[in-house]
C-alpha cells in the first residue's frame, strides 16, 4: 500500500514521519518543497502537484491549515481530486468546515473513490511523540481498511460517525476549549483584582474540582447526562455563588462576559422554580434553545 502526503507543516511532517517508519512506501508534496527534505532524504518520493501524488497512490492524506487550502487543494487546478483511481482511499486530516468536507467527499465519490475526514488532537507534539487523537467521519469500512495507516500515526483512532462527523467533533471540542479559558480567565483576573496572588489563583484551580474536570467525568455524566435533576448541588445555591462573583466583578470593575451569561440563565432557571433541583438543570436552558438534548 503506497500512502501519499500532502502539506507538511509542523504537524504533519511529524505525522508523516511517523508512516514512512511504520514501513510505508510514501509520496509526499507541500507548497514548499524544503519542508519535505527530511523524508525525501529518507526515501520519500516528491509529486510536483497533488494530482500527481493521487495518481500514485492507494491512500491519499492532506492535513492543511483550514478550508481555504484543502478547497484549493482538492478541486483547484492540479488537484488531488483529478488523480484520484477507484479504490483509492482520501483522507483529510484538516480541521474543516463539514460542509466543504461533504462537498468535496461528492466530487471524490464520482471518481470511484472513498473518503474520510480525519481531524486531529494533540498538536506537533504529540505528533511528535504518536500521542493524537484522530477523529473520523465516514464509513467504518473504509476506516477499518486504513486503521494501520491511522495507528502508525495515533494513539487513539475514533470512529465519529458520517462523513464531516469527524470535524463536527473537532470544532466543537477546541470551541469548548477556548470558551472554557475565556471563562478562567475571567475568574482569574477577577481573583487576582480581589487580592490573591495569581500563582495561589492558578493552584486553586488545579487542585479542587475544575483541574481534576469533575464536571465533565462526574458531575454531568450522573446529572444533565441521564436528565436526572435530583440535587447534588442546588441551582440556589450554585446561583448564590455565581451572584456573589458578579458582585464581585462589579466592585473591582472587572468585565466578565461569560459570567454574566451564565448568572442570567441560572436566574431564568430560578424564575422556574428550579431552585431546589440540582444546578445542572439550568443547563436544560441551552438544551431548549437548541432543540437538542444531550444525553447519553
Amino acid at each position: 500500500m503506497r500512502v501519499g502526503f500532502i502539506g507538511v507543516g509542523n504537524i504533519g511532517l511529524p505525522m508523516a514521519e511517523q508512516i514512512q517508519s511504520a514501513g510505508y512506501s510514501m509520496v509526499v508534496h507541500d507548497i514548499r518543497r524544503e519542508a519535505a527534505s527530511s523524508l525525501i532524504k529518507s526515501g520519500t518520493e516528491w509529486a510536483d502537484s497533488p494530482r500527481a501524488v493521487a495518481e500514485k497512490c492507494d491512500v491519499v492524506c492532506t492535513c492543511l491549515p483550514g478550508p481555504v487550502e484543502m478547497e484549493q487543494v482538492t478541486l483547484g487546478e492540479g488537484g488531488l481530486v483529478q488523480g484520484l483511481r477507484a479504490g483509492t482511499v482520501y483522507i483529510d486530516h484538516t480541521t474543516n468546515s463539514p460542509e466543504l468536507v461533504k462537498k468535496v467527499h461528492g466530487e471524490v465519490v464520482k471518481r470511484g473513490a472513498t473518503m474520510l475526514d480525519a481531524p486531529v488532537s494533540g498538536g506537533k507534539e504529540g505528533a511528535q511523540t504518536r500521542d493524537l487523537t484522530v477523529l473520523v467521519g465516514g464509513d467504518a469500512e473504509v476506516l477499518e481498511g486504513v486503521r494501520p495507516i491511522l495507528d502508525a500515526m495515533a494513539k487513539t483512532v475514533m470512529h465519529v460517525g458520517a462523513i464531516g462527523s469527524g470535524c463536527v467533533g473537532k470544532v466543537m471540542h477546541n470551541c469548548a476549549i477556548f470558551s472554557l479559558e475565556q471563562a478562567m480567565v475571567e475568574c482569574l483576573t477577577l481573583g487576582v483584582k480581589a487580592g490573591v496572588d495569581p500563582a495561589v489563583m492558578v493552584e486553586v484551580f488545579q487542585k479542587a474540582a475544575l483541574g481534576r474536570n469533575m464536571g465533565l467525568h462526574v458531575r454531568l455524566p450522573a446529572t444533565l447526562f441521564q436528565g436526572d435533576f435530583e440535587p447534588r448541588f442546588a441551582l440556589k445555591i450554585a446561583y448564590k455563588d455565581m451572584s456573589l462573583a458578579t458582585e464581585m466583578a462589579r466592585l473591582h470593575e472587572v468585565p466578565m462576559a461569560v459570567t454574566r451569561a451564565t448568572e442570567r440563565a441560572m436566574s431564568e432557571a430560578m424564575d422556574r422554580g428550579w431552585g431546589d433541583r440540582d444546578s445542572s438543570i439550568f443547563l436544560t436552558l441551552q438544551e431548549e434553545l437548541a432543540g437538542v438534548q444531550v444525553r447519553v
